[in-house]
């Protein structure tokens, strides 16, 4: 029971965000409000991990754990999606041409991170937000994605008709859970569920790493978040060599992010020939990962 409440605790906001249109000069408003909401939800993710004790001797596990499972996780995606393409060529426009990318708005998130943890060393003897001020944040930070998605002009016809994109998020999805499951083979202490859960951020750093560290703890938050800052920059630098022969791959390493911030990469490099696809494929991850990762870490085999 508290499982299901949980996930529509979740999902719920997303809905009903997708159906409340705003109007086109609100946008930018939006778009700040989430990308302020966005920073709030990190520093979070940073006070939390304050909290932990003896951390200092646990950030090696940290990396290395984080780094592990972006190795699975990405190796799995880029392995069938790079074979999809072979199998099914599809050629874009763009042909891969080289793009500026700039890698500054993740080093942005990985500060603010960082203060957090900073504050919460700080005022650990004054004053400390409630634990639950995380979930509140992140039923608004889904409301508005829902209200973005909507309002964008997004709908539903739309995604599901992309062929293309349909094929591309049900095998990104698939070799994620692969790799999850690779993740907890390798890991005595991982049990099957907890390697797919963990798979099953895409990339949403916001969202995985509190939903990580209400489920497991704030160290397994922070290796999510590694993991899905890890894949923000892995797509960044990787879209443009990837697009001319593997255009599914490069728009799956992207993972939630190819819906926002790397769909600029992903356009520059494909043209917009690539542009339906990536946005199909972008919302329908959204919307998967998290009813995906609420699931799997509400459930123990």
């Amino acid at each position: 029971m508290d499982s299901l409440i949980t996930i529509l605790s979740i999902l719920a906001p997303l809905f009903v965000g997708f159906y409340i249109r705003l109007p086109r000069h609100r946008m930018p408003l939006l778009e700040q409000s989430l990308n302020i909401l966005v920073y709030a939800i990190l520093l979070l993710i940073g006070v939390s991990l304050s909290r932990v004790d003896n951390l200092g001797s646990q950030l090696d596990t940290i990396v290395l754990t984080g780094l592990l499972l972006f190795a699975c996780v990405i190796g799995m995606n880029l392995a069938v999606l790079m074979w999809f393409d072979r199998r099914h060529p599809w050629q874009t426009s763009g042909s891969g041409k080289k793009v500026q990318v700039s890698l500054a708005g993740s080093a942005k998130q990985i500060g603010c991170v960082l203060a957090g943890f900073a504050a919460g060393k700080l005022l650990a003897d004054v004053w400390l937000p409630s634990e639950n001020l995380g979930t509140y944040c992140l039923m608004l930070l889904v409301l508005l994605v829902g209200m973005q998605l909507g309002s964008g002009g997004v709908t539903v016809r739309q995604v599901l008709l992309n062929r293309r994109g349909v094929e591309t998020f049900v095998l990104i999805t698939l070799s994620s859970m692969a790799g999850g499951l690779l993740f907890a083979a390798l890991m005595p202490d991982v049990s099957w569920s907890k390697g797919l859960a963990l798979a099953s951020g895409f990339g949403w750093y916001s969202l995985s790493g509190i939903v990580m560290t209400e489920a497991y703890g704030a160290v397994w938050g922070s290796i999510m978040l590694l993991n899905d800052l890890g894949r923000e920059f892995f797509a960044l630098v990787f879209i443009p060599m990837l697009m001319r022969r593997h255009p599914s791959a490069a728009v799956g390493a992207g993972g939630a992010t190819s819906l926002d911030f790397t769909l600029p990469v992903i356009q520059s490099a494909g043209g917009l020939q690539v542009v339906p696809m990536a946005v199909s494929f972008g919302f329908l991850i959204n919307l998967a990962a998290p009813f995906l990762m609420v699931l799997f870490s509400s459930l123990d085999f």
